[in-house]
C-alpha cells in the first residue's frame, strides 16, 4: 500500500509532466540562426511551454502559413498563435510577410510581432501601419531576451486582459 505522501508526488508529478506539454504554436521567422537559438534558449529559460517553430525565410513563413509543400500536416505544422517576425531579411522581407499576412482574411486573427534590431521609427511606424501588434526591438544581453520573452508570452499568448498594451520599453498597437 502507497502511503498518502507517495500518492501526493506521483499525482503531482503527472501534473508536472502534463504542464511540459506545450500549448501553443509560435512561428519564429529569422533569417539569422543565431538569433534563433537565443530565442529556443530564452524561451526555456523562461520556462514557457510553447512549440518554436524557427524558419529562416520569408517564403518559408507564408509555406507554412498557407499549409503547402513539407507544411501540409496541420497536426505536425499547426497554424500559430503568434508570429514573431524577423523585418530585415534577404529576398521575402518581414514587412512583405507582414503586408501578406494581413491581406488575408484566413490569419487576421493572428497577432504578428516584431521581434527586429532596427530602432528606426521609420521601420516601427511602417510595421505598424502594416498591421503588426508589437514591435519589439532585439536586447544585447541573454538575461535581457529572457525577459522580452516573457513579456511576449504575457502579452499575447497568456490570453490576460493586457493584451494589447505596451511592456515596459516597448510598443505596441
Amino acid at each position: 500500500m502507497k502511503s498518502r505522501r507517495s500518492r501526493r508526488a506521483v499525482d503531482n508529478s503527472k501534473r508536472e509532466c502534463k504542464s511540459f506539454e506545450p500549448s501553443q504554436t509560435v512561428l519564429h521567422v529569422d533569417d539569422d540562426a543565431n538569433d534563433a537559438e537565443l530565442l529556443r534558449a530564452a524561451t526555456r529559460k523562461a520556462h514557457l511551454h510553447i512549440k518554436l517553430y524557427s524558419l529562416d525565410a520569408g517564403e518559408q513563413a507564408i509555406d507554412y502559413l498557407t499549409g503547402i509543400g513539407r507544411y501540409a500536416d496541420r497536426r505536425r505544422f499547426q497554424l500559430p498563435a503568434l508570429v514573431l517576425l524577423d523585418l530585415k531579411m534577404p529576398r521575402t522581407s518581414g514587412f512583405d510577410v507582414l503586408k501578406w499576412i494581413r491581406s488575408r482574411q484566413e490569419f487576421a486573427s493572428i497577432p504578428v510581432v516584431i521581434f527586429s534590431g532596427s530602432h528606426l521609427a521609420d521601420d516601427m511606424n511602417l510595421a505598424f501601419q502594416n498591421g503588426a501588434n508589437s514591435y519589439f526591438i532585439k536586447p544585447l544581453a541573454f538575461d535581457a531576451l529572457v525577459q522580452v520573452v516573457r513579456g511576449i508570452n504575457s502579452l499575447w499568448l497568456n490570453h490576460s486582459s493586457r493584451r494589447g498594451k505596451s511592456v515596459e520599453g516597448h510598443a505596441s498597437k
